[in-house]
């Protein structure tokens, strides 16, 4: 069995009313926190590495990542900056 891209599996959840709505209440979030993973991973970072980046544990790393935290912007900015990405919020 072929595994699904995290396109493709947030494509087929978007389907159910219930999980788009609550999907679209948080989507500012789950953004953030994609980008996030997707410049660590592109960049060959392990969570451990980003930690010790950041001042943290690899455990808040990890909650950060599976959306279970939820982090002061503080926190954003630092492993932000530890892995050399600008954030910019707009309007």
């Amino acid at each position: 069995m072929k595994m699904k891209t995290f396109a493709q599996l947030k494509k087929e959840l978007k389907k159910n009313k219930e999980f788009k709505k609550s999907y679209d209440e948080l989507e500012f979030e789950f953004k953030l926190i994609e980008l996030l993973i997707e410049n660590r991973l592109r960049k060959g970072i392990t969570q451990k590495e980003l930690a010790e980046k950041v001042g943290t544990k690899q455990s808040a790393i990890a909650r950060f990542e599976s959306g279970e935290y939820n982090p002061t912007i503080s926190f954003v900015q630092k492993v932000s900056h530890a892995l050399n990405v600008k954030l910019k919020v707009s309007e």
